[in-house]
């Protein structure tokens, strides 16, 4: 009887495919491009960067995406190029617009800016799967530009949003000296002042020494003023000083941000809501795990797929359209559908909060209301972003 109904079910399958009407072939390609800038020199050298690190997530992404396709007729290509900083990566971008109008990009907001602003850019589709900065999705926000990387904004509500939950309300921070560091502590402030939190005191980091052989008696004495404190956190985006903070402060408190307790796009430690099956399906793939990069380079992939499969058109304008609509969702393997804001291209989503062993929780956390989307409670809300170009 098992059998029998198998079999009837497939036979209600193969009629129902035999009675759709034929589907034409459909081919997108899509243009990734790595613009690789110098790291600063940092304390540590134990984190080393894979050389494929963004690359590895849009590969990951074609991959699925070709899965689904073959079903449905529908083939994706991949156009990569990775050029250093001092060559002249807007040429490059020309070349890649000319062959496709999607682009999914790794490079400062600055080059950003420069490339969306091509002649050649604007009735293109542009990924930004890398940059942080908030301004790209307020005042120099662009029509063209949509950011599958989470702004520092939405990283640092996160954050916020547990402190509060923890009833962490006595705040300290040290600050690092290069720009991310900066952009990092700057959306900090602005979020503890949202979530009506403030900072007791906060230092620059602009110790010398070597913090390999000197932390134990360096990092208390640099901590010692502070007093005593509910949470330290820490703006040091590019990994250089924050490791030594941890455990060997004058008073044992949580270490949060760059260190420690940390708000993340992505990370190993995510293992719910079947992310397992695309952690291991990374690893399979890449011999490593995925990362933050990795990860906002698959969903900007996955975003083109997932509105190809939906539409079976690969015009931008047909695309655009239905990725900012509200019929446009993305299983991101957070527990809940990706979808993007309408008013400057942000792809909303959860934040993890975690250490480098376990997920501790996911933003946005209980108890944080909005009026339409709880996931807005992170980042730029509609009433609070000044971009003007989607208007």
């Amino acid at each position: 009887m098992k059998l029998n109904s198998i079999f009837g079910g497939l036979c209600l399958v193969v009629l129902w495919m035999l009675s759709q009407p034929a589907q034409a072939d459909t081919e997108l390609s899509v243009g990734y491009l790595k613009v690789e800038v110098p790291r600063p020199a940092t304390l540590s050298n134990l984190d080393e960067v894979p050389e494929n690190l963004g690359l590895a997530g849009v590969e990951t992404g074609l991959q699925d995406n070709l899965t689904t396709g073959k079903f449905l007729k529908q083939t994706y290509t991949l156009n990569t190029n990775i050029v250093v900083s001092e060559d002249d990566p807007v040429a490059t971008a020309k070349k890649m617009l000319a062959q496709s109008p999607y682009l999914i990009l790794d490079a400062p907001a600055d080059v950003l800016l420069q490339i969306a602003d091509l002649t050649e850019a604007q009735d293109a589709l542009i990924f930004n799967a890398t940059a942080a900065d908030v301004a790209l999705r307020d005042k120099d926000c662009r029509a063209n530009v949509l950011h599958s990387q989470p702004s520092y904004a939405m990283r640092t509500d996160a954050l916020a949003q547990l402190l509060v939950k923890k009833r962490w309300s006595d705040l300290v921070m040290i600050e690092g000296t290069y720009p991310k560091d900066a952009a990092y502590a700057a959306a900090l402030r602005r979020s503890l002042t949202k979530y009506g939190l403030k900072l007791s005191d906060s230092k620059i980091w602009d110790a010398n020494a070597d913090m390999r052989r000197t932390a134990s008696q360096e990092i208390p004495l640099f901590t010692q003023d502070f007093g005593d404190y509910d949470a330290l956190l820490l703006a040091d985006e590019v990994q250089d000083f924050g490791r030594f903070v941890l455990y060997n402060t004058w008073h044992a408190r949580p270490v949060v941000g760059s260190e420690g307790l940390s708000a993340l796009t992505w990370s190993p430690v995510i293992e719910q809501w079947g992310a397992a099956q695309l952690q291991n399906r990374f690893r399979d793939e890449h011999a490593r795990s995925m990362r933050s990069a990795d990860y906002a380079a698959w969903a900007a992939m996955r975003t083109l797929g997932e509105a190809v499969t939906r539409t079976n058109k690969t015009d931008v304008a047909t695309l655009r359209a239905y990725i900012l609509s509200d019929a446009f969702e993305l299983a991101g393997f957070k527990g809940r559908p990706l979808t993007y804001r309408m008013w400057n291209g942000q792809l909303r989503q959860p934040i993890a909060l975690a250490h480098p062993r376990a997920l501790v929780a996911q933003a946005p956390l209980e108890g944080f209301l909005h009026q339409t989307n709880e996931m807005d409670s992170l980042g730029l809300d509609h009433p609070e972003s000044t971009c003007e170009a989607f208007q």
